[in-house]
């Protein structure tokens, strides 16, 4: 069955701006996907959907849920705060889509629901700002370069748009609206007006009025849109108005306007239009349009004034006329001719690629020679970056628009390339410095099989090579002991937290010629039934049993308080 995505704004989060359409795909859908917060803004439309949450920053894992569980003919809805083409979770779902190669005839059906954007609904409450040209700015690093993002500031300032900051700051990003206001003071009054929403139209909803100069006397967050006025925006009774127009064709102190409706649209009505300036530039050079209607049907050698023209044909095409043409203007009004053959556009914007993926000599060697040491650097290069991890893995960071070329290399000089993110991640000891080597053809196995494919989440598959257990493989998500010949296995560990534990041992004495199969029925569980971001210990907590291991509750510790003495 042709499985269904709805991709569904609903606008600031009060019910009553949620559009008809959004609340009826939210309660015809079987799955609603969707950050906490915005599940929770939804509350009261749900009935009997499965629920799919995801932390912020978890934006692809919730994309790539949806489009596979549209793929298995359910009726999936992703939720986005606001409008989800602005800012949401269209362009991504359809980027996932396209990944997979989607045909819109035969594929999932996909229907994109608007909503209300934070700039429109940021705007109710201030007045009337955004009533001339406007444009929205994420001041959000983590996925387009500062350096860009100052020259849309920059730009936007220059054309005197009317801005809408989303964005603006966060616990970690706290210098972007610093410099967001110390660009826009170069080219704005320090009078501008501002306006300062947080939570439109929710529960906690706070809004402030003042000062492109005082803007950052004032709280701002990530729940905050900043619009900052244009040149003409003013302030009254405490609201932000944008006049329709930078100069008035109309008046409001009079019934009777000064320009009947048709007289509105002539040119001289519009002393700042761009036919108006034209014509004043042609005036100012004694060149009336009518001028140039006496040369129709004329040949060019009879053309005054042609100049070196006069030695060429009558007639021509129409581009070499028109570049006739140019030169004469050129000779006539003193000014520079236009160029007639365009020079080569500029160079366009390209997004820097950075290449991210891990590297180690191996899955049981943890020795790198000096050779691949200086290949490792010289793949670094001068703006890229090695980071040592606790996983016995550099992760280097590489911008490149060749990143095959990069990768070979290292692979040519055997290094291990494994990429980051939710992957499954084999690890294992060094087996003594390869004396107790027994089981590492049984790691390498799990590495080539599991190595780098996609999971709901990072999972951590840690492998022993004997009883002492001294790499910590209980610690992991999945933990492999090789002990007299045979392996004991280890699930669900969480390493961190007050409520830290080792893996749940479930197995012992698995034959080696079974270790690769039950690892594979215990991976394939969690790929499949996991939820996008949630760790496998608390899959198994949720699923109660995997490839036949059940969960244990796992004993709540009580910690007494410290008795003080002497």
């Amino acid at each position: 069955m042709r499985g269904k995505l709805l991709i569904v704004g609903f606008g600031p989060g009060s019910f009553e701006h949620i559009t008809k359409r959004a609340r009826d795909a939210i309660t015809e859908s079987d799955v609603i996907i969707g950050y906490n917060t915005y599940v929770d803004l939804i509350s009261g439309l749900l009935t009997d959907q499965q629920l799919v949450r995801t932390g912020m920053t978890e934006e692809v894992s919730r994309a790539q849920e949806a489009v596979r569980q549209a793929e298995e003919g359910k009726k999936v809805a992703v939720i986005s705060s606001g409008d989800a083409g602005v800012y949401g979770m269209a362009g991504l779902v359809y980027e996932v889509l396209v990944q997979k190669g989607w045909d819109a005839k035969s594929g999932v059906e996909v229907e994109v629901i608007p909503g209300i954007s934070a700039i429109q609904s940021t705007a109710s409450l201030l007045g009337a700002p955004v009533m001339h040209d406007a444009c929205t700015i994420s001041l959000s690093d983590h996925l387009t370069p500062w350096a860009v993002i100052e020259k849309r500031i920059q730009a936007a300032a220059e054309a005197d748009f009317v801005i809408a900051l989303y964005n603006p700051r966060s616990g970690r990003r706290t210098r972007q609206i610093v410099e967001a206001q110390a660009i826009l003071l170069k080219h704005r009054s320090p009078d501008t007006p501002v306006g300062i929403v947080k939570s439109a139209y929710r529960d906690r909803e706070h809004v402030v009025v003042t000062t492109l100069a005082h803007m950052l006397d004032f709280e701002i967050g990530m729940l905050t849109t900043v619009i900052i006025g244009n040149s003409t925006t003013f302030l009254y009774d405490g609201l932000m108005i944008t006049p329709r127009g930078y100069q008035r064709k109309y008046t409001l102190d009079s019934d009777v306007q000064p320009l009947r409706p048709h007289e509105r649209l002539r040119t001289e009505a519009e002393p700042w239009s761009l036919n108006a300036a034209e014509e004043a530039r042609l005036q100012e050079a004694g060149e009336e349009i009518g001028e140039y209607e006496d040369l129709a049907g004329i040949g060019v050698e009879e053309w005054p004034h042609a100049g070196s023209v006069q030695d060429k044909p009558a007639g021509g095409t129409s581009y070499e006329l028109a570049a006739e043409a140019l030169m004469l203007a050129s000779s006539r009004t003193g000014r520079p001719a236009v160029p007639v053959t365009s020079a080569a556009p500029p160079q366009l914007f390209r997004q820097e690629e950075v290449l991210e993926f891990a590297v180690s000599p191996g899955v049981a060697s943890k020795k790198l020679s000096p050779e691949q040491l200086m290949l490792i650097a010289e793949a670094a290069g001068e703006h890229g970056e090695i980071e040592y991890t606790t996983q016995h893995q550099l992760i280097l960071r590489v911008p490149t628009s060749d990143p095959e070329s990069v990768a070979g290399r290292l692979r040519e000089a055997g290094l291990l390339l494994m990429p980051l993110g939710d992957v499954a991640l084999v690890k294992a000891c060094d087996f003594c410095n390869g004396e107790k080597d027994e089981s590492i053809p049984y790691a390498e196995q799990l590495a080539a099989a599991w190595n780098g494919r996609r999971m709901p989440k990072e999972l951590k598959i840690g492998f022993n090579g004997c009883g002492m257990a001294c790499y910590g493989a209980v610690h992991d998500d999945i933990g492999i002991i090789y002990r007299r010949g045979k392996f004991d296995l280890f699930l669900g560990a969480k390493p961190v937290g007050r409520n830290a534990h080792a893996g749940q041992p479930v197995a012992e004495g698995i034959e080696p010629s079974q270790l690769v199969a039950t690892i594979e029925r215990i991976v394939t569980a969690f790929a499949e039934q996991g939820h996008p971001n949630e760790r496998f210990h608390k899959f198994f907590k949720r699923v109660k049993k995997v490839a036949g291991y059940e969960y244990r509750e796992v004993p709540v510790l009580v910690i007494e308080d410290a008795v003080c003495g002497d």
